[in-house]
């Protein structure tokens, strides 16, 4: 490998954005700078891009258009769905989980102190799923509230996967409306929202090769909420702020790839992820690996605890040395001092080395090869201290 060569396997923080999607925005940034919200020829322009997008989305995941929301990011999406069932929908009680995403949790907290609703946390199995029945003794001791169930889709850190349809069935069972932060599943499984009837789930586009600083919310059209954002009309009167064109055309034709070669993409993810734990185990058998990933897992996600060692939190830096991108936990706090909250509540010994390592349709096996090369030298040098 080039000394300037990287190999990248930090997907679930970010992707690279796909060429046919910087082709299509490209074109547009050129061509289409009319402000939407103007009624004149090029306006009108940039809304038809605007809603053309919005319509091939809402087909991918069998919504209707109205019910697509386009957002800055993915917790902007999650902090407008919560905070806007707290306000419009009469919520008394938030069930959620420790392991959620900073911008679930936080925002659960700040709405527990400002709005007085009630917040109960499911228990969790050994691994991090969520335990169902918890989850349903919960609802039927709060039968006198207005509950709103928010549990991510995928787990960013560890990447155990929620039975999302199963959970949808029984929010409705109990009345309760269900929010579920889909970001790190959005473009590698398929959603039907007319059978499984969420009321609220989110999408940032860079997390499926799509632009940095788009996404969206999908609100399910029964239900009616406050904007987060207010002092313009766009989005139907939704969310104010000129829309960013060329970022949503974007998604959206990252959505359309994505879709369009699912099975063939996630078959490579899967293979690659198989061949890396296969390989890892044999060099490192002390490894432990965080989540359930031979269980119920998103394919491109794999946290693994290394040994102690005299190298702690040097392992990163080791990789990147060498040319290898991966992240310590999540990438949303990985950056800080932090020790990562879904580690702490699976009371996984922090005093080990933790690596996620998250693998896209661009990577190879020549690369995890060269990745468990580092490691395999590594081990053996440091066998002693035990890598």
């Amino acid at each position: 490998m080039s000394s300037k060569q990287k190999i990248y396997l930090d997907n679930a923080a970010t992707t690279p954005i796909d060429s046919a999607v910087i082709e299509v925005m490209s074109e547009l940034m050129s061509k289409v700078y009319g402000n939407p919200s103007s009624v004149h020829a090029l306006g009108r322009n940039a809304r038809v891009v605007i809603e053309n997008s919005r319509k091939k989305i809402a087909t991918l995941i069998h919504a209707a258009p109205a019910e697509i929301i386009f957002t800055s990011c993915g917790t902007e999406a999650n902090n407008m769905a919560l905070r806007g069932a707290v306000a419009s929908l009469n919520i008394t009680k938030i069930i959620s989980s420790p392991i959620e995403h900073h911008s679930v949790l936080e925002t659960i907290e700040e709405l527990k102190k400002n709005n007085k609703i009630i917040v109960d946390y499911v228990d969790l199995d050994e691994y991090g799923n969520v335990d169902v029945t918890s989850l349903e003794k919960l609802l039927v001791e709060s039968e006198e509230d207005t509950i709103l169930v928010s549990l991510m889709h995928a787990n960013n850190e560890i990447g155990n996967m929620l039975p999302i349809e199963n959970i949808a069935e029984l929010c409705k069972k109990y009345n309760a409306f269900f929010h579920s932060d889909t970001v790190q599943s959005m473009g590698f499984y398929e959603f039907d929202v007319r059978k499984f009837e969420p009321d609220f789930i989110t999408c940032s586009a860079h997390k499926f090769h799509g632009p940095k600083g788009v996404g969206f919310l999908f609100i399910n059209q029964k239900n009616r909420i406050k904007p987060l954002l207010t002092g313009g009309s766009q989005e139907r009167n939704m969310r104010a702020g000129t829309e960013n064109i060329h970022g949503i055309a974007g998604m959206a034709k990252a959505f359309e790839l994505a879709h369009e070669n699912m099975d063939k993409y996630n078959k490579h993810i899967n293979d690659l992820k198989r061949y890396f734990m296969e390989q890892i185990e044999r060099i490192v058998p002390e490894i432990k690996y965080n989540g359930n990933p031979k269980g119920n897992s998103l394919d491109k996600l794999l946290n693994i605890s290394f040994p102690n060692s005299d190298m702690d939190e040097m392992l990163l830096y080791n990789f990147d040395i060498d040319g290898v991108c991966v992240s310590g936990g999540s990438a949303c706090s990985s950056g800080s001092n932090m020790a990562s909250h879904v580690l702490k509540v699976l009371q996984t010994d922090m005093n080990k080395p933790a690596i996620r390592f998250s693998f896209s349709r661009n990577n190879t096996k020549q690369e995890l090869d060269y990745t468990l090369d580092l490691i395999k030298n590594w081990y053996c040098s440091n066998k002693s201290v035990k890598l």
